[in-house]
């Protein structure tokens, strides 16, 4: 498996591509939804993409940690972090290219 990384240019591109906006419109409305995810997340909201997956922020509390090098027990400060849960689609989807079908 290739490691590849998909970048803001590269989504504003894409819907160039398909939509037909210009450039700059469609490099305007990529980064005007990411705002908007990043804006929901961080209020602490759940965002569903349907068909996509969904993106929530989980609350992680103090607990004791080890380094494994020492072996010293070092305290984990609470923290939150971000969750996604993909859809049955997008998994089928991924899945549908080990067996070489189309879903």
């Amino acid at each position: 498996m290739t490691e590849k990384t998909v970048t803001r240019a590269q989504l504003s591109e894409a819907v160039y591509q398909e939509v037909g906006l210009s450039r700059n419109e469609s490099a305007d409305l990529v980064e005007t939804v990411l705002n908007e995810v990043a804006d929901a997340l961080e209020r602490g909201e759940m965002v569903k993409i349907s068909s996509f997956g969904s993106f929530s922020v989980r609350q992680k509390g103090r607990r004791i940690g080890r380094n494994p090098k020492t072996g010293e027990e070092v305290p984990i400060l609470p923290r939150r972090v971000l969750v996604f849960r993909p859809s049955h689609v997008l998994k089928n989807r991924i899945n549908a290219q080990l067996t070489g079908k189309r879903g």
